[in-house]
């Protein structure tokens, strides 16, 4: 008896294709699947996520499992989501997160929404991330074992019907390992090295990229203290994070940091490190990947960025549907923007996006 269908999503690295290659290994049914992304043009061969070299790869690594591979093209559906959400949030002034953006609305849901249409009973990735059964049914999400490498961050915006039909194949083991899995596979991307930077950016700089498409989040400045004192001309807020300390452009007597941004008067607010840090944050959009939402009021462990340490804190959820977090100690750099996720042990509850830092809306 054969053991279900399922589509792998491919993109030419060495995690999917150790990912294929287990599954194949397994029993499945394999089918290979890569997505095609938008890229400015004239920067094709630069996107890291679907560059003709990913393809070229991706599809060696299909022949050599002897499983057949598609590509499908998504290029505006990505650009009209994760791309424009992208832009929108320097707009706005925030710091955004298009990862995100696409697990939930690309890989999770044109690629799933293809899978399932194929008859295919899981779509796999390469995530360092794994998936529990409890014994009601309930499918839990946890973190990869590589603490490294984990990726339960970026999946906070699944399902139970995702994680019902998706598989992480990879889950269980350590970056090291996959390499030396892709070396005993004989796959051609095993010594292909991990990518960092955001797909369709094609390694060139964010701001390069803003100022070709929303000129006007880069637009001068003055840059104040928190009385309004002026101390010097910022390049446009979409330059700054919260947090930054080097590169703000101004000389001082004592080291400075971004503190806050005000969008509606163009003013990027810096102070020293005393001033900088919250205990409290808003967070909104939120996703709870269990079939029910947790109590009003509990304890977890917080990740306000991906490769941030988890802190604890009491969450509480409002009925406007926005939880505030409050920590045991003040973070320095709480950015709104970023998604904040939620953990308990190894567990991935959800998450959603920072809005403000702060006792107060």
């Amino acid at each position: 008896m054969n053991r279900p269908l399922v589509v792998v999503a491919m993109s030419g690295g060495v995690d999917s294709s150790v990912a294929a290659a287990l599954l194949v290994e397994q029993g499945y049914r394999v089918i290979g699947m890569m997505l095609r992304l938008w890229s400015e043009t004239g920067t094709e061969e630069s996107n890291r996520c679907c560059t003709p070299d990913s393809m070229a790869q991706a599809r060696k690594v299909a022949q050599t499992l002897g499983i057949p591979f598609y590509t499908i093209d998504v290029r505006q559906r990505f650009f009209d989501t994760v791309v424009h959400y992208f832009l929108e949030g320097y707009r706005q002034g925030v710091t955004p997160n298009p990862c995100v953006v696409c697990n939930r609305v690309i890989r999770w849901g044109a690629l799933f929404d293809q899978a399932r249409a194929l008859g295919a009973e899981f779509l796999a990735t390469g995530h360092y991330a794994r998936t529990k059964s409890g014994p009601d049914g309930e499918f839990l999400l946890l973190k990869g074992l590589d603490a490294e490498k984990d990726q339960s961050y970026v999946l906070s915006v699944l399902s139970q019907n995702h994680l019902t039909h998706s598989l992480f194949p990879i889950g269980n083991f350590l970056k090291s390992h996959v390499r030396d899995l892709a070396r005993r596979y004989d796959l051609p991307t095993a010594s292909r090295p991990d990518s960092q930077d955001l797909c369709f950016l094609a390694g060139g700089d964010y701001r390069s990229f803003l100022e070709r498409h929303i000129p006007e989040s880069l637009r001068p400045g003055n840059i104040v203290n928190r009385e309004g004192k002026i101390l010097g001309q910022h390049l446009g807020l979409a330059h700054y994070t919260i947090g930054q300390r080097k590169g703000i452009g101004i000389s001082t007597t004592h080291p400075v940091y971004v503190l806050d941004k005000d969008i509606q008067n163009n003013l990027l607010i810096v102070g020293p490190r005393e001033e900088l840090g919250s205990d409290e944050m808003w967070v909104d959009e939120l996703n709870w990947i269990g079939k029910s939402e947790p109590a009003k009021s509990f304890r977890a462990g917080v990740k306000i960025r991906y490769k941030a340490p988890e802190m604890p804190a009491l969450i509480t959820l409002t009925e406007n549907s926005l939880a505030h977090v409050q920590f045991e100690s003040p973070l320095r750099d709480i950015t709104p923007g970023q998604r904040a996720v939620f953990y308990q042990g190894e567990v991935c509850l959800g998450g959603g996006t920072i809005i403000k830092k702060g006792a107060k809306l």
